[in-house]
C-alpha cells in the first residue's frame, strides 16, 4: 500500500495554486496582539514559567510556576488544575469567557527516554457536566510547548472573530491573530498550518497544531485534535483529547487553531567514516 500523499485538493485548490492559497490565507491574517518573549533554558525538567492568553482582551503574559507548585502538583493535571482554580469561580459556566483551557506536560514531557513523555494534559469546565473534567492526548504539542519555554498554557477569555494563537520560539514570539480564511477542521487546518509555517518540508516537524473542527460547533462532545508530521505519509497525523467536550469550549471561544513552532529539537547525529 503506497502511502497516501498530499493533495491541495482537499482545501479546495489546484496543485498549481496550493501555495497563493496559504500566501492569501496568511496575508489575510490580522495580527490582534503580540509578545515578545526571552528563551529560558529548562532546569530539572521545568522553565519555571507558564503562559496565560486571553483571546477576549489580547493579554498574553507570563506567570511564574513557583517552588510550591512544583513541590505539590508536579505538572500535567496537578498545574492544570492549580491554574484553572486561580482563574474561576464556582459559578462559572463552560461557555463563559472566564472558563479556561489548561495544557500541561509534566517535568519529562519531551524527554524521549521516558515512555509516555509526550503527552499533554488538559482541564476545562466541561460543557456535558458543568463541572472540570481533564482529558489527556499525545501529538507534538506538550513537548513543544516545552522547548518553546512554558510548562503549561492557560487560554482564557472568547473572541468576536476566528483567531489563531501562534508561539513561535524560532522568534521568539507570541501573537493573536484573526483568521478568516483557513479551514476549519481539524485534518484541513493541521495540514495547512504545518504547510504555512514550515520553512523547509523538515522544519514541519517542528511544527505542532491544535484545532477542533466544525463538528464541534454543533456538539457539546467536541474533540481537541493534536497534530504531528509523519515524514513517511507527508501528511499531518492528529490525535484526540476526547473527553468532557472540551474541543466544544475551544471553538465557543472562537479558537480556530494554537500552533508552535520551535527550533528542532531533536539531535543531529554525523557519521565519520575513515
Amino acid at each position: 500500500m503506497q502511502p497516501r500523499k498530499y493533495s491541495p485538493a482537499n482545501l479546495g485548490v489546484s496543485m498549481s495554486e496550493s501555495q497563493q492559497t496559504l500566501k492569501k490565507w496568511r496575508k489575510a491574517h490580522k495580527v490582534v496582539s503580540t509578545y515578545k518573549y526571552k528563551p529560558k533554558a529548562l532546569k530539572g525538567g521545568y522553565a519555571n514559567r507558564y503562559l496565560y492568553v486571553n483571546v477576549g482582551t489580547g493579554e498574553i503574559k507570563e506567570k511564574p510556576v513557583t517552588k510550591k507548585m512544583k513541590d505539590l502538583f508536579i505538572g500535567g493535571k496537578g498545574f492544570d488544575l492549580y491554574i484553572m482554580w486561580q482563574m474561576v469561580k464556582d459559578s462559572t459556566k463552560w461557555d463563559d469567557p472566564e472558563n479556561v483551557i489548561c495544557f500541561s506536560g509534566g517535568p519529562l514531557c519531551g524527554t524521549t527516554t521516558y515512555p509516555g513523555a509526550g503527552k499533554c494534559l488538559l482541564t476545562s469546565i466541561s460543557p456535558l457536566t458543568g463541572i472540570p473534567i481533564d482529558s489527556n492526548v499525545g501529538g507534538y504539542m506538550g513537548p513543544l510547548l516545552k522547548v518553546a519555554g512554558f510548562d503549561a498554557l492557560c487560554l482564557q477569555g472568547k473572541s468576536k472573530k476566528e483567531v489563531i494563537l501562534k508561539i513561535d520560539s524560532t522568534n521568539n514570539e507570541i501573537t493573536i491573530e484573526e483568521a478568516p480564511l483557513e479551514p476549519v477542521d481539524a485534518h484541513l487546518a493541521a495540514d495547512t498550518f504545518h504547510r504555512m509555517y514550515s520553512d523547509s518540508e523538515e522544519d514541519r516537524l517542528n511544527i505542532a497544531c491544535v484545532a477542533a473542527g466544525s463538528g464541534s460547533d454543533h456538539s457539546l462532545l467536541g474533540c481537541l485534535n493534536f497534530s504531528w508530521w509523519d515524514q513517511r505519509r507527508q501528511e499531518s497525523r492528529l490525535k484526540q483529547a476526547g473527553r468532557g467536550g472540551i474541543g466544544t469550549v475551544f471553538r465557543n471561544k472562537k479558537m480556530k487553531a494554537i500552533i508552535v513552532k520551535t527550533p528542532s529539537p531533536r539531535p543531529t547525529w554525523t557519521i565519520e567514516i575513515d
